[in-house]
């Protein structure tokens, strides 16, 4: 989160001071604004340029996308804009130079000036601002595994139902047992007995059934 916020910061400020730069003199005295984009490819010439057909038109556009990269946290994008300001300066360095013959420095306002400092300034800017940020964190995909087995206790693992067995009513254990109404009585059967004779030899009565 604080290196987000840090390069956030580095990454607007680097956009800023890029975006202003055109504004500058960038070469005795002349503004970036002066240059048109097209003479990066054709030749620099004393023409001067509209405002948007200038060097401010790629700046706006790597300020665009330092916006969306602060916004979606994209170090990518960020680092994209930093290329963009450095590489169109750099193309300009080399077009005026090979224009001028050579590129010169002077304190009097002759040679380069500071617009093309805020250029460069601000496209190392726009760079350590993607390497400080830390971009979006992946957030880890939960998997469903199912319901997670419930803790055996002392009297051992729960009981597996099939999903198809019925469940059974819970039964509250301080509750009294229902008590089963015992089944009717058989009906009364007869049999018949045979009657005893004494005088059968002394045996002994048959059992009873």
């Amino acid at each position: 989160m604080i290196r987000n916020i840090a390069g956030s910061v580095l990454a607007l400020v680097g956009a800023t001071a890029a975006v202003w730069s055109p504004f500058r003199a960038w070469y005795d005295g002349r503004h970036g604004r002066d240059y048109a984009i097209d003479e990066l490819f054709t030749g620099i010439t004393d023409a001067k340029a509209e405002v948007l057909g200038s060097m401010l038109a790629p700046f706006l556009f790597a300020a665009l996308l330092t916006l969306l990269g602060v916004l979606l946290r994209s170090r990518l994008l960020v680092a994209l804009a930093g290329l963009v300001v450095l590489g169109f300066t750099v193309l300009w360095m080399v077009r005026v130079g090979q224009a001028e013959g050579s590129l010169t420095v002077g304190g009097d306002g002759a040679g380069l000036g500071d617009g093309v400092a805020n250029a460069l300034g601000g496209g190392i800017l726009l760079l350590l601002g993607a390497l400080v940020m830390s971009g979006r964190s992946r957030r880890e995909r939960r998997v469903d595994h199912g319901p997670r087995p419930t803790h055996p206790t002392l009297d051992g693992p729960p009981p597996v139902q099939h999903p198809d067995a019925q469940q059974q009513p819970h039964q509250d254990p301080q509750q009294e047992p229902q008590r089963q109404t015992p089944a009717p009585y058989a009906e009364t059967q007869t049999y018949d007995v045979p009657a005893w004779d004494p005088d059968r030899n002394g045996e002994d009565p048959p059992p009873r059934n």
